[in-house]
């Protein structure tokens, strides 16, 4: 249903270097590269950082967050990870959201400028 979705960034490089090393771990690597923009996939660009100057920071309450698949809790674990040590900030570490109809194991960080991402798989048990 969504083919490609996009974050405002305020910084371009330090956003690159972010993403770069926390969307490795769920196998997407930087594709194209703008002046302006960058973005990451598979096989196609399917996630883009945009720079947006003097962007103030994403506000906590904006409920706003994007969701990223993994294969794996391995995944999310090295997800969580690599977006701390690239300088995000977790808003919620690895482990099973039980729900009313799904289990799911998620993980939750901030990017610099208080993007929300989340990855997520749906392990069997």
């Amino acid at each position: 249903m969504i083919d490609h979705i996009s974050v405002g960034v305020s910084d371009l490089d330090r956003a690159a270097k972010f993403y770069e090393a926390t969307l490795a771990a769920l196998g997407l690597t930087r594709l194209v590269t703008r002046p302006r923009t960058v973005g990451f996939g598979k096989a196609y660009p399917e996630f883009w950082i945009n720079l947006r100057e003097g962007m103030p920071p994403v506000a906590p309450e904006s409920g706003v967050h994007i969701c990223l698949r993994a294969k794996t809790t391995v995944e999310v674990d090295a997800f969580h990870a690599a977006a701390l040590s690239a300088g995000g900030a977790s808003d919620g570490a690895p482990g099973i959201r039980p729900h009313d109809r799904v289990r799911y194991y998620a993980a939750f960080v901030l990017d610099p400028d208080g993007n929300r991402i989340e990855a997520v798989t749906f392990p069997a048990e």
